[in-house]
């Protein structure tokens, strides 16, 4: 698969989430054939829901879209790296390959804190981290810049 294809649609919906002040976090997964049968972004402020994350909003919709709660075949392309949470959701969802941008050393689950997927659980995905790694990251930075200085306009 065209791993930047997909992470440039998980950037166009991590973009969406900074515009309406969310983190700038996007999501898209990808099935065997290429199709993408979910995506999400950052809904946390919006709908006040600690869980409103962009991974676990694409896998409903795929899960939804696809008819089952395994997402057997997909592949998950996010911009940040997984919190636990997301990690855990990855994990029960038996996604099989997961594709990453920037690293989050602050609740990043896939090696930069811990990696919940070398524990023993009873799913293990295949992990591909740094892809457009840069655009992801400098999104984010942008973001929390532009957050901080309207704080100190204050």
């Amino acid at each position: 698969m065209d791993h930047e294809k997909y992470m440039r649609e998980a950037l166009a919906l991590a973009r969406e989430a900074a515009v309406e002040g969310e983190i700038p976090v996007g999501c898209v997964i990808a099935d065997e054939r290429g199709m993408i049968v979910g995506r999400g972004r950052n809904r946390r402020e919006a709908r006040a829901d600690a869980t409103a994350h962009a991974e676990i909003e694409a896998i409903r919709e795929a899960g939804e879209k696809l008819g089952s709660w395994r997402l057997d075949g997909c592949t998950l392309y996010v911009t940040l790296e997984p919190c636990p949470m997301c990690a855990g959701a990855i994990i029960n969802a038996r996604v099989p390959s997961l594709v990453f941008g920037a690293r989050d050393e602050l609740s990043g689950s896939c090696g930069s804190v811990i990696d919940l997927f070398f524990e023993r659980y009873g799913h293990h995905p295949k992990v591909l981290g740094g892809v457009l790694a840069e655009e992801s990251a400098a999104l984010l930075r942008e973001f929390f810049s532009a957050l901080r200085e309207a704080k100190s306009d204050e």
